[in-house]
């Protein structure tokens, strides 16, 4: 079991990407534990990664001063599910985090949920001009992007707006990845009270976990569209652990094919 859960931690998403793929839904089903069920747009279920630069990180009440940074990667799936009551529900589930910090690999699963791997992180982030690079320490998963700022969403995207992307996506609040015991899924909640998404014109895009022809089979699995949020007051709170009656797929944090 993990340990006291602290109940809110805040800082502030210095940037934070959304690089969105449409998948055929029956593929991204095989991924999801039971309960489960991808959360579609159109005729498409929409898998990506959140690629994110948390500053002045720290428990709430917790003066500034010793608040600290990171970059993190969650590879993650749109999903709903129907909780205890029998209520629709909606968020992410993430079945992989990767970061370049010490106190959130020791901390997650531990004090605030979900367990994290070590990467590298290249980022060039400048006069609205983005280079990222991502390296897991382990070599298995990689995830490079080079974006700028734009006006609007590529014409073929599956989303017919910007509003339309922003409601789905501000709609998965709450992330839930595998925890530290079989079965459980652990459980953390986006608070802000300021929501704002702006197009991010796409160049290159890679990620060696939706590139996986054994996960996303030829054909399946296409980029979509790319998002970027910036400056944003936050803070992140415990949601209620989610269970499932048998392993959870894709906690083998494997990113390239074999």
């Amino acid at each position: 079991m993990s340990l006291m859960l602290l109940p809110s931690i805040q800082g502030v998403i210095k940037r934070r990407l959304l690089v969105n793929f449409r998948v055929e839904p029956k593929v991204v089903q095989r991924l999801l534990p039971a309960g489960l069920t991808p959360k579609l747009q159109g005729d498409y279920a929409v898998a990506g990664i959140c690629l994110i630069r948390l500053e002045q990180i720290r428990p709430a009440l917790m003066p500034l001063r010793l608040g600290f940074s990171a970059e993190n990667a969650a590879h993650r799936v749109a999903v709903v599910w129907k909780d205890s009551d029998g209520v629709d529900r909606e968020g992410v589930y993430i079945p992989m985090r990767h970061t370049d910090s010490t106190l959130v690999l020791l901390m997650g699963g531990r004090l605030f949920p979900g367990l994290h791997q070590r990467a590298t992180f290249e980022v060039d982030d400048r006069a609205g001009n983005i280079d990222i690079s991502i390296r897991s320490a382990t070599g298995d998963m990689q995830v490079t992007l080079i974006g700028k700022s734009a006006d609007q969403l590529p014409k073929d995207s599956g989303f017919p707006s910007l509003s339309a992307a922003s409601e789905f996506f501000r709609g998965g609040s709450v992330g839930y990845s595998p925890g530290r015991d079989r079965g459980r899924l652990e459980g953390l909640r986006l608070v802000s009270p300021k929501w704002r998404v702006d197009p991010l014109s796409i160049s290159d895009v890679y990620s060696s976990w939706l590139s996986d022809s054994a996960r996303f089979p030829t054909g399946t699995c296409q980029f979509d569209c790319a998002l970027v949020m910036r400056d944003i007051a936050h803070r992140w709170v415990v949601a209620p652990d989610l269970y499932t009656d048998h392993e959870v797929p894709g906690t083998d944090p494997v990113g390239s094919a074999r």
